[in-house]
């Protein structure tokens, strides 16, 4: 899910989980989670919440020596593999990535993604990551800024049902239009109404 902020990523994904009934590990990533030992700390944190999910990386996680990519990225494969039942695990605010080892061992785990594991990525840009071989293998479902702007009628249905305004069409039209269906921007816009 790739949008500018107060596109609703983050409150999409949330309701999105609340209706479809699987089991879910949320990652609120932030700068800090640039060093790969704690993205992988945080990650692993997240999935062993889960039914059913190994134990193996923590006790990887836990030593001196620096352990390569491929084996932390292998090892929370092989954790998610023992999952009791289909689980997601979003990456909430990935565009805060920007060191090439975080974005090569998700690459990894995109390439090895277990059966049972569906990964959902929140971002305000796109990320480093194969997107176009995952579209080209249709393992790949986007949502972009269109997809989450509001139609004119959304707009109405927004400013009368949750924001209490009774406005003409043309006035919805009007801030629909100078908005450009941002969510954000109409909810100021009705604010300062």
């Amino acid at each position: 899910v790739s949008a500018p902020a107060g596109f609703g990523k983050t409150t999409l994904v949330t309701n999105w989980l609340s209706q479809v009934g699987s089991s879910s590990a949320w990652v609120s990533l932030d700068e800090d989670d640039n060093e790969l030992l704690r993205f992988f700390t945080y990650v692993a944190a997240a999935v062993q919440q889960i039914e059913g999910v190994g134990q193996t990386i923590q006790s990887l996680l836990q030593v001196t020596q620096p352990v390569p990519l491929k084996s932390l990225a292998t090892v929370l494969i092989n954790d998610c593999l023992t999952a009791a039942a289909p689980f997601i695990l979003v990456l909430d605010d990935y565009h805060l990535i920007t060191e090439t080892a975080v974005h090569e061992a998700v690459s990894f785990l995109l390439d090895n993604l277990p059966p049972q594991l569906h990964l959902v990525i929140t971002s305000r840009t796109d990320p480093l990551l194969p997107l176009p071989r995952l579209r080209a293998r249709g393992q790949m479902t986007e949502l972009r800024t269109d997809d989450l702007r509001f139609t004119p009628q959304e707009a109405v249905d927004f400013l009368q049902q949750v924001m209490g305004l009774n406005l003409s069409v043309e006035q919805v039209s009007a801030l629909e239009t100078r908005t450009e269906g941002w969510i954000a921007g109409l909810q100021m816009a009705a604010l300062s109404l």
